[in-house]
């Protein structure tokens, strides 16, 4: 898998799929998780109520489809709230190998090729994962998680970030 960051706006990334980085509800709410809302309009929600009525644990992962969105598919990790130790890091871990999972399974379920994804760095915003920690786990548990994704890349909000993901990689 090709991995690589990018500045922007993860609701425009021309990709098969982009990660949310939902709470466990998975009803909206800010950061990333109200970008994308907003962006994919109110047939998500309509979805996510459907799909998911009782949402999802943390670490976990499931998908919608895209709506309003350039991607065509939207993968759900709910991840965790820094408690101040990082014991909890495997959370974080695991949600972006369980999207990778849930990747897979639409690359299977669907008889999709050249599958291409676009990461937010989960639980680094309102979560207040430390960044630098939150950078290290991601570009780790992507290249460690065995996938058929062809690409993964990290979208980087803001310059400050993107540098800090470049020079990671």
């Amino acid at each position: 898998m090709i991995l690589s960051a990018v500045p922007g706006d993860i609701t425009a990334q021309r990709v098969t799929a982009i990660v949310n980085a939902a709470n466990e509800r998975m009803r909206g709410g800010g950061g990333v998780d109200g970008a994308i809302h907003a962006a994919a309009g109110p047939g998500l929600l309509r979805e996510l109520v459907e799909r998911f009525p009782d949402g999802l644990p943390t670490g976990q992962a499931g998908w919608s489809t895209g709506h309003n969105l350039a991607a065509p598919y939207i993968i759900h990790v709910v991840g965790p709230i820094y408690d101040g130790s990082g014991h909890n890091r495997h959370h974080l871990e695991s949600c972006y190998a369980r999207a990778l999972g849930v990747a897979d399974e639409l690359i299977s379920e669907r008889g999709l090729e050249d599958f291409s994804i676009a990461f937010p760095l989960v639980s680094a915003g309102v979560y207040g994962w430390p960044k630098d920690d939150a950078i290290r786990c991601a570009i780790d548990t992507l290249r460690e998680t065995p996938t058929h994704v062809t690409s993964a890349t990290l979208v980087a909000f803001d310059h400050s970030t993107l540098t800090r993901i470049e020079a990671a990689l």
